[in-house]
């Protein structure tokens, strides 16, 4: 799908879309739990891949506006060879793949092309050692066998989604694990949003030091969860102030543990000629905040190694793609310079890599010299309605497929 965005300034007020991230992590507790209700949900693509492979393991789903029933599984109710289509969320695939070893039956994870092409050699080394089958296919992994209780170490620069997945599924084991992490903890953000998700549905973990201790047979206690807004997302409506616009956005939590929380210090450092930040723990916000630097002047980004894993490799895609504005951008291991330029119309079309906040990113640049993307369908991974709040912000956009990426 192709967008159009005239030149626009943005003006209004909208709420932030609810958390993606808080979405996954409670609608797997809730399941785990079961007979629990999960609140303020946005259905998109990732969001709706963890909730159809939770009912691909047995859970019963009811939905009604934004809010689901959620029935419960056990190891005893997944069918033998279940299929769990994780399409292109990193979030579903690593989340759930370790619970799939609570079963001792054969399941297969399916996804994209670029998804299982992500990293996901922690969890081949945990299976290889302890015997069970990790089956890599072209479009799947094949898992079957079932994770027993002892100590586990990752390292801590790599996603924290592998953590995570194992926090979910440790304390249901039928002893006591603990859970190291070695060298420098990354996104640790993330994986206090896991525990506090996980507290409010009744598992305690505790800490030493780097190394998490978790009680085995425990059990998750049905409760109900309210998804609050998300700063990731939230980080592109509010970035509009910072290129000329007038947005509020209200519905994120003041006390929120949300890592990407610091979008709003970053751009004020950045606006006040701040001009080097550390994105170790907040990588989502990368493709944003190289997008207002662009506009405010320059700016050094360190920690941004794993830009190459994501949807896309977003350092060089938004490299490529800052280029057609006439924006320079270096980028190395782990540094992505933004370097001073001038922002010009692009005389091309934009692409979106596939990557739904490339696409958000390069939208904020097209409200000052308009342009067209490509592939602006991207949105749909975690924000379906994008589009049609920049509509309410009086941003130009005209789509050649409207209802396409919905």
């Amino acid at each position: 799908m192709k967008v159009v965005i005239t030149p626009s300034k943005a003006s209004g007020c909208v709420c932030a879309p609810p958390s993606k991230s808080m979405a996954h992590r409670a609608l797997i507790c809730g399941a785990l739990a079961g007979n629990s209700t999960i609140h303020n949900l946005a259905w998109s693509q990732d969001v709706l891949a963890t909730l159809g492979c939770l009912q691909s393991l047995g859970c019963s789903v009811e939905q009604h506006g934004d809010c689901v029933k959620l029935g419960s599984f056990t190891p005893a109710s997944v069918n033998e060879n279940a299929v769990l289509e994780c399409n292109e969320s990193g979030s579903t695939l690593r989340f759930m793949l370790p619970l799939c070893l609570l079963c001792d039956r054969p399941v297969l994870l399916r996804g994209s092309r670029r998804l299982l092409e992500r990293p996901l050699g922690v969890y081949e080394s945990i299976c290889s050692r302890q015997g069970i089958i990790f089956e890599r296919r072209e479009d799947a992994i094949l898992v079957c066998g079932r994770l027993r209780p002892g100590h586990y170490s990752v390292p801590g620069n790599v996603s924290s989604q592998f953590i995570t997945g194992l926090l979910f599924t440790l304390p249901l084991l039928d002893g006591d694990s603990t859970l190291e992490i070695t060298g420098t903890l990354e996104s640790a953000s993330y994986i206090e949003l896991t525990l506090s998700v996980m507290r409010h549905y009744g598992i305690k973990i505790d800490k030493q030091n780097d190394c998490y201790l978790i009680p085995g047979r425990q059990t998750y206690t049905s409760a109900d969860y309210t998804v609050e807004g998300d700063c990731s997302n939230a980080a592109f409506l509010e970035a509009f102030n910072y290129i000329g616009g007038d947005v509020q956005v209200d519905g994120l939590a003041e006390n929120t543990q949300q890592g990407d929380r610091v979008y709003k210090d970053i751009f004020a450092s950045l606006a006040a000629g701040r001009r080097e930040f550390d994105l170790s723990d907040c990588p989502d916000l990368a493709p944003v905040l190289f997008s207002v630097a662009a506009v405010l002047g320059c700016a050094r980004f360190t920690g941004t190694a794993r830009l190459r894993i994501k949807e896309s490799d977003r350092g060089a895609a938004m490299a490529a793609e800052l280029a057609k504005f006439g924006i320079t951008v270096r980028v190395e291991d782990n540094l992505v310079d933004v370097l001073p330029s001038t922002l010009r119309r692009p005389v091309e079309d934009l692409w979106g890599h596939n990557d739904h906040r490339i696409v958000m990113a390069l939208s904020l640049l097209c409200s000052i010299t308009g342009g067209t993307i490509d592939g602006a369908q991207a949105v749909a991974k975690s924000y379906p309605d994008f589009f049609d709040i920049l509509k309410v912000l009086q941003i130009g956009v005209v789509s050649d497929n409207e209802y396409e990426f919905l």
